[in-house]
């Protein structure tokens, strides 16, 4: 045995003694990516607690952790050098029909939550456009769906179950913290190991979609906030090639016995005769129902169905956020670059999410409008085209998603959020140490 398996070997073996203590198969040791493949987490040591005690004995045990969810982040917002926890077994879900909340365990899904809400009544007013994110990860870091009305999905949020630094199981909620409360919920994975939320739910809905191909960019002008209006969830799909937009998504409510909205034509264009999935060349299988077919709100909201590769799968993503007022200019701007973008692109999402109060939301007092762009697995590239855009995007005070790929420096992010001294207030009450700190935090949130 070499000096390097030794090591492995021996650092296995302590560890295994140091938690003999917990269920076996709780610490794995292995490398691993987040799921598009893009990122490689820089510890091996991942823990999959059973319990909240098991939460609680790791936290205090570990100087240094980070919670890992279903890994759809694009950079290291979930990374550490020292220690991760997964809580995929949680996954346990408790509605409560009088307060018209669902508690949901840190391991489940939107793909999970959604049919289960949906079988007894209950909905949620908002979606992602993937099922298969985690509900606590996604509220973490603002991820939003869409709609003119619409939150984020981290509006939903009015409780949450967390564990400190110190071992301590806390109970935070919008009733009881107040104006603390809105600096909670965006949490970046910064306060502690979140083991449960709680989300206001709606009752059922049920809801279409309808897809338009080829809308020349000219009906933008002036009729930006007509077309974002036009349903209840609305994308629009462009390669920033010949000035126009490539398909328009528009996901209406259905009340029954109502005739859905297949009109011909949409400023100008033309209804789609087939299904459709938004990157040219990949099969519409993957995507929820269109063609206006009345279904579940949780089966048209998002794009894409459970049980299949979401997006393209292989992929890098950014995302920035701009205020809806400014949307035309923005687009505007970033079609400048069009020759610079497209042959590194598979396609770029418009879309609009509503004003929040939560301090470290993207859509922080402003109503956005979002330029999500879904690139081919081309670091190198996209890493040049990035400061490119988001020069173009200065003028407007683009926010990027906290989530996702960007090179804007800590000293042009923290400006734009008025409330960050406040959240690091929080972040220091909470982890005092620095605990769940990792570089992400350090750069981003510290930084100079």
């Amino acid at each position: 045995m070499d000096k390097r398996d030794f090591l492995k070997t021996s650092s296995v073996f302590l560890a295994s003694g140091l938690l003999s203590r917990y269920a076996s198969g709780d610490l794995q040791i292995e490398p691993r990516t987040n799921w598009a493949g893009n990122f490689a987490y820089h510890t091996e040591r991942l823990y999959v607690p059973q319990t909240i005690g098991d939460v609680q004995k790791i936290a205090k045990s570990c100087s240094k952790l980070k919670a890992l969810g279903t890994r759809h982040s694009f950079n290291g917002i979930a990374d550490s050098s020292a220690n991760q926890i997964s809580l995929k077994q949680f996954d346990r879900m408790v509605l409560d029909p009088k307060a018209r909340t669902i508690t949901v365990g840190a391991g489940v899904i939107y793909g999970q939550l959604g049919p289960y809400l949906d079988q007894h009544g209950y909905a949620l007013q908002n979606l992602a456009s993937l099922p298969q994110i985690s509900v606590v990860g996604a509220c973490a870091t603002a991820t939003h769906g869409s709609g003119n009305a619409n939150g984020n999905l981290s509006t939903a949020v009015t409780g949450m179950e967390i564990v400190t630094a110190n071992g301590e199981l806390i109970s935070l909620s919008k009733e009881r913290d107040g104006d603390k409360f809105p600096g909670t919920v965006v949490g970046l994975g910064g306060l502690g190991i979140v083991t449960s939320i709680t989300l206001k739910v709606v009752p059922a809905y049920q809801m279409t979609q309808v897809v338009y191909e080829n809308l020349s960019m000219d009906h933008l002008r002036g009729h930006l906030e007509e077309i974002f209006a036009s349903g209840y969830s609305v994308s629009l799909f462009t390669n920033w090639q010949d000035h126009r937009i490539a398909q328009v998504w528009i996901k209406r409510r259905y009340e029954t016995g109502s005739k859905p909205d297949l009109a011909p034509e949409f400023f100008g264009a033309k209804l789609a005769t087939r299904k459709l999935h938004p990157l040219p060349g990949h099969s519409a299988e993957s995507c929820t129902e269109q063609m206006g077919i009345p279904g579940p709100w949780y089966d048209r909201l998002p794009h894409f169905r459970m049980g299949f590769v979401p997006s393209s799968g292989a992929e890098l993503q950014t995302e920035y956020f701009v205020p809806c007022d400014k949307g035309y200019e923005a687009i505007l701007a970033v079609e400048q670059l069009r020759d610079q973008i497209t042959p590194h692109l598979f396609i770029t999402e418009l879309r609009t999410i509503a004003a929040d109060d939560l301090w470290m939301s993207p859509c922080y007092e402003r109503p956005s409008m979002t330029l999500h762009f879904t690139w081919k697995p081309e670091w190198p590239a996209v890493k040049k085209v990035l400061p490119l855009i988001e020069a173009k995007l200065a003028p407007f005070h683009a926010r990027p998603h906290w989530a996702k790929l960007f090179t804007m420096p800590p000293s042009t992010i923290q400006p734009m959020y008025a409330k960050l001294p406040e959240y690091r207030a929080l972040l220091d009450h909470y982890d005092p140490g620095g605990k769940f700190h990792n570089q992400f935090l350090r750069t981003n949130i510290y930084g100079a």
